[in-house]
């Protein structure tokens, strides 16, 4: 079956979420009769044509389809899908900024959406991986107790759960097997008492003991593994493309990526700085996290690099 390059858009606004922050909701369409899958929910957006890249392909199908005129697509993910009438490539970019109103040309209805709460179905089957993406938050926490202390990382943990915190990982290769179960095992019970989710780094046992929401996999065990571990939530540090690639086919819901820069916590190993972060990912298959010495400042230009958000250590826990 021929494959088709399709460009898809999540785009985006922010809204009021009844308390003092504000949450953001994404568009969805619904097909119109006379067409495949009619009366499901998708994403807007349409085939790539001759000559087109996948970003002028979606500013050109927003316009036709919408009315507006895109002012910054960011890539995030690219991902296939067989479907019955066709073999798929979809390549999505979080549209942050257009210009315009929204006149639906194509669509049966629209509607905006949260990804902790879809109030409209059936969606296209392709889309199920993209919303658990969308679920995912745009920080991802690493620990490291063994540095600064149990007591004091716990501390950290707390503030910053208060925070709003949503997404712990627990990485503490200096501790004694003793303590990181210790630590462990209190850090996922108060992520859980937040409603945070919580991973631990290369201890399948000890996640499973400790009742972690998943396991993040080291590039060695991700290069190691035949099959997905039996996880709610599974992540993997990747470092080249095909590591990407790899965390994808093994079914990992998301990746971290990098180092961008230098980082106490790898000594001697050089960032690789935006440029070729960005040349290096390209567009993923998975949602990915930029790595290394970055902080909530770089969340704009990890975005515009293709990642979905920051991973970091140090930052994380500042007051």
């Amino acid at each position: 079956m021929k494959l088709t390059e399709v460009a898809a858009a999540v785009i985006e606004r922010q809204v009021a979420d009844g308390g003092t922050g504000f949450a953001t909701e994404f568009l969805l369409g619904q097909r119109a009769p006379g067409t495949f899958y009619p009366g499901y929910w998708e994403f807007p957006g349409g085939k790539v044509e001759a000559g087109e890249t996948p970003h002028q392909a979606l500013v050109r199908e927003l316009g036709e389809e919408l009315g507006i005129a895109v002012l910054r697509a960011d890539p995030w993910l690219r991902r296939e899908h067989v479907y019955e009438h066709a073999h798929v490539r979809l390549n999505f970019f979080r549209v942050r900024e257009w210009r315009g109103e929204l006149h639906d040309h194509v669509h049966s209805a629209l509607a905006w959406q949260r990804a902790d709460g879809l109030t409209v179905s059936p969606m296209l089957p392709a889309n199920a991986p993209v919303l658990a993406a969308l679920a995912l938050p745009d920080f991802y926490a690493i620990s490291h107790a063994g540095e600064i202390g149990v007591d004091a990382q716990l501390l950290a943990l707390t503030r910053a759960l208060e925070g709003g915190l949503k997404l712990v990982q627990l990485r503490e290769p200096r501790l004694d097997a003793g303590r990181r179960a210790a630590f462990v095992h209190a850090a996922v019970d108060l992520c859980h008492q937040y409603g945070a989710r919580v991973l631990v780094n290369g201890d399948a046992a000890l996640a499973a003991a400790a009742a972690a929401d998943g396991l993040h996999l080291p590039a060695a065990q991700l290069a190691a593994r035949t099959q997905r571990p039996e996880f709610a939530l599974v992540a993997a540090s990747c470092h080249t493309a095909a590591e990407l690639a790899r965390a994808a086919q093994l079914g990992c819901d998301f990746a971290a990526f990098g180092p961008v820069r230098a980082t106490a916590s790898h000594p001697g190993v050089a960032g690789i700085g935006w440029e070729k972060f960005a040349a290096a990912l390209g567009v993923p298959p998975l949602p990915t996290f930029a790595l290394g010495g970055l902080s909530r400042a770089d969340m704009d230009m990890a975005r515009r690099a293709g990642a979905h958000g920051i991973a970091a250590i140090r930052a994380a826990w500042e007051s």
